[in-house]
């Protein structure tokens, strides 16, 4: 369970608008360094931060983490974003920037809404 106070529905919802705003171009500060999704948003809890003081496990990005991948350097680079199980650490190696980030809108509308159907049960 993570330390990490935030709603993972708002989370998840602020990350599709990122993502759609074209947050994952190129850093202004650092033009020549791509960017890496989920570590440069604003979602992540070490977002600005190099010496990363946030361990990933607070993050509740992690509750989505297999739980063999979650002791990995970046863990939400393995949540599976797809059927096939593709993952941002898989799909560095195989696609393009636009590939992943289009699999990442995928994913994060499915999450949202699953997550919106959920809740709504609940309610009821």
């Amino acid at each position: 369970m993570s330390d990490d106070q935030r709603d993972i529905l708002e989370v998840l919802k602020f990350e599709l608008s990122f993502l759609e705003q074209g947050g994952y171009g190129r850093s202004v500060r650092t033009p020549w360094k791509p960017t890496s999704i989920f570590e440069d948003s604003p979602s992540c809890l070490n977002f600005n931060h190099a010496a990363r003081p946030h361990a990933c496990g607070e993050c509740l990005l992690n509750e989505l983490v297999p739980e063999k991948a979650q002791t990995e350097d970046v863990p939400c680079h393995h949540i599976p974003l797809n059927a096939a199980g593709e993952t941002v650490y898989t799909m560095e190696r195989q696609r393009n920037q636009i590939e992943m980030e289009e699999a990442l809108k995928e994913w994060l509308r499915d999450a949202i809404s699953r997550i919106e159907k959920q809740r709504a049960t609940q309610v009821h």
